[in-house]
């Protein structure tokens, strides 16, 4: 069965908690803090109201997600907030699509220069970032000057 991405519901936020929060704290934490951000009351610097995030769902189970605003910061239009993959799940392409799905997202909202905070030790996530088209902007931050050929690539896993 192919990998389903889709808008996240609020039933799904329990599910992007767990996977977050094997990375760094607590699933009560994570769900917190992704309901806020989804319903707009917890907000990075400088971002605007508008946000999505979109689930990657494997056979009924949640896999991956991923989540943006629209911003001013470093004077971006948009703004990757999170991206996770499950451990078992990463390197069968689902950041790829995830990635690829918010970039639509981006252009649909007419936001096309997209930033991404990124650890500067976190090399894995630079190079999945640049391989997308992503180049470095300061030690912390990356950029996609003209997200559209992302956003324009077919979506397969």
């Amino acid at each position: 069965m192919p990998i389903l991405i889709r808008l996240v519901a609020d039933r799904d936020i329990p599910a992007m908690a767990a996977i977050r929060a094997l990375e760094w704290e607590t699933e009560t934490y994570w769900r917190n803090r992704i309901a806020g951000y989804l319903a707009g009351t917890q907000s990075p610097q400088k971002a605007l109201p508008e946000r999505a995030g979109f689930v990657a769902v494997d056979d009924g189970v949640i896999v991956g997600f991923v989540a943006g605003h629209r911003t001013w910061r470093h004077q971006c239009d948009g703004e990757l907030e999170w991206i996770n993959v499950a451990r078992e799940s990463r390197g069968s392409g689902i950041a790829g699509l995830l990635l690829t799905r918010m970039a639509a997202w981006f252009v649909e909202q007419n936001a096309f220069r997209i930033c991404v905070d990124v650890e500067p030790k976190n090399a894995a996530a630079r190079a999945f970032y640049a391989k997308h088209g992503a180049q470095r902007l300061n030690d912390y931050w990356m950029v996609w000057e003209d997200i559209r050929p992302l956003a324009a690539q077919p979506a397969s896993a």
